[in-house]
């Protein structure tokens, strides 16, 4: 009986072309087989939105032993979408996202399509975990997460994660890590979000910037706290977002 290697998916939300897919690719590739469905293009801050409104292409960009690169107009989650009904042979052993050039700690969880790709994979009952740098450049070095990395994907594939619940990874931008901390997500907020410009022809637009805020600085519990220390923060993260300690109390308004 042939024994099948495993079947990792891999997308992200900075492009197919982006250097942290490519290199999270090499890292992992001999850990089975691998699909990559990517966007064509960067789709930052998508989170888990789809396309409901304009079709959706496909296109292979690279096949080689154990490798598809495929690449898709749509949103990270269309691409996880695209690939699960129409590139894998079986469902994948795990789904995973990045590597993100930029973190994804604190409330960036909601608004990332590193994330979104994760949380995809999750509510499909897939392994899934995301891995980001906090690092922005295209350039960024990527070498120092190998080790880990390869740690947490192996981990994953040998004892899956519970049903509903992803790994947020973040590594902060240090040659040594300090170690490994599993930890929440902290508490921020962003603020001065937009800047407004005055167009030569006579109208206003704005860009979209702003300015994040660590809300809890002394909590040394956080994934904030973890990143500015020289740690790599580990952040189990869940489907199910009921607030359940607010139940009985808006069970008490007697509606």
């Amino acid at each position: 009986m042939e024994i099948k290697r495993p079947l990792l998916l891999i997308s992200n939300d900075d492009g197919y072309q982006a250097k942290g897919i490519r290199e999270l690719v090499e890292m992992v590739s001999d850990l089975g087989d691998i699909i990559v469905c990517a966007p064509e293009s960067a789709r930052s801050g998508f989170s888990c939105a789809f396309s409901a409104m304009k079709p959706l292409k496909l296109q292979l960009r690279e096949k080689r032993e154990g490798v598809e690169v495929w690449s898709c107009n749509g949103t990270p989650v269309d691409c996880v979408k695209m690939a699960l009904a129409e590139i894998v042979p079986r469902t994948p052993d795990m789904v995973i996202g990045g590597i993100n050039h930029g973190d994804n700690a604190s409330v960036n969880v909601h608004y990332s399509g590193t994330m979104g790709v994760t949380l995809e994979g999750c509510m499909k009952y897939i392994p899934s975990v995301a891995y980001s740098l906090c690092d922005h450049r295209d350039e960024a070095d990527f070498e120092p997460l190998r080790p880990l990395v390869r740690a947490i994907t192996m981990r994953v594939l040998a004892d899956g994660l519970p049903l509903g619940v992803c790994l947020n990874v973040n590594f902060p931008l240090v040659q040594e890590y300090k170690g490994v901390r599993v930890c929440r997500m902290a508490k921020g907020t962003w603020g001065q979000e937009v800047v407004k410009c005055a167009h030569p022809r006579g109208y206003d637009y704005w860009w979209m910037v702003g300015k994040y805020t660590n809300d809890e600085p002394m909590a040394t519990d956080t994934d904030n706290w973890a990143l500015a220390n020289g740690y790599v923060a580990i952040t189990p993260t869940q489907i199910d977002v009921t607030a359940y300690t607010a139940i009985d109390n808006i069970k008490s308004w007697n509606l």
